[in-house]
């Protein structure tokens, strides 16, 4: 009996041996969301858009109300059709855009996601161009100079360029190159919510800007759009490092989808 039972072990070892060991997989168990954390970035977005959104909510009623022209409101009384375009498509833009960072509504409803994203494409493109036509066809209030005009010239063309290029991308289902370029188009209209923190030191300091003040103009506002910039790439760069899994290639990685 006992050389019957060790005969078997033998075997039975024997053939395991035979078997080839399955590879180990370096690749982490699907991430989980939490539920709370997963609101914060799109809930700080938001919290920045409201600083330009209830801004230009402020000049869009001094309008309705028949203001007193001054040098700073002039030519948005003399066009207010172009002014308010760009106001209602930004804030439509920041705001429902801000809910494309959330996980669960990217992954979980893809129904949502693309409904969305067929709202924000067009909404993107007229704040874009009609930043361009305001950049050009209005007239400058103090301490706006011609290098202002060339950098928003640059910063307006790289909106609208990101938002075809993510259109583009979105047709041929390429989901991160889609998302990439609506991160940054994203970025680059929350510009004005960002350039009033990097603009806060020097009205403290030095007081409001004014007409002799277009260099530091400027070089503020565009700091604030160059500061969105490197965080949607930082944003962009980590989502790209991230292991790919089903969900996430079924779904895409885009904070902003369009229905190819």
């Amino acid at each position: 009996a006992w050389r019957s039972r060790s005969s078997r072990n033998r075997t039975v070892t024997g053939v395991a041996a035979g078997v080839p060991a399955l590879p180990k997989t370096s690749r982490p168990a699907p991430r989980r969301t939490n539920a709370a954390t997963q609101w914060l970035p799109p809930l700080g977005l938001i919290v920045l858009s409201l600083i330009p959104v209830l801004a230009g909510s402020v000049r869009l009623t001094e309008l309705m109300g028949g203001p007193e022209i001054t040098a700073n409101n002039a030519r948005f009384v003399a066009a207010p059709i172009p002014f308010t375009v760009h106001m209602v498509s930004v804030t439509l833009f920041s705001l429902l855009g801000a809910f494309q960072f959330v996980p669960s509504l990217r992954r979980g409803r893809p129904s949502w996601h693309r409904l969305a994203g067929r709202i924000l494409v067009p909404a993107g493109v007229l704040v874009a161009l009609s930043g361009l036509w305001m950049n050009f066809l209005y007239g400058h209030p103090p301490g706006d100079g011609e290098s202002l005009v060339v950098v928003r010239f640059i910063v307006g063309s790289l909106m609208l360029a990101s938002i075809v290029l993510a259109v583009l991308a979105i047709r041929r289902r390429d989901f991160a190159s889609h998302g990439a370029w609506m991160t940054r188009g994203y970025a680059i209209a929350l510009g004005a919510g960002t350039q009033a923190f990097t603009m806060l030191p020097w009205v403290v300091i030095f007081g409001p800007i004014g007409a002799a003040d277009e260099l530091p103009r400027t070089v503020l506002m565009t700091a604030g759009w160059v500061i969105n910039l490197g965080v949607a790439e930082y944003v962009i760069r980590r989502r790209r490092a991230r292991p790919p899994n089903r969900k996430s290639a079924t779904a895409g990685l885009a904070p902003v989808a369009v229905a190819a």
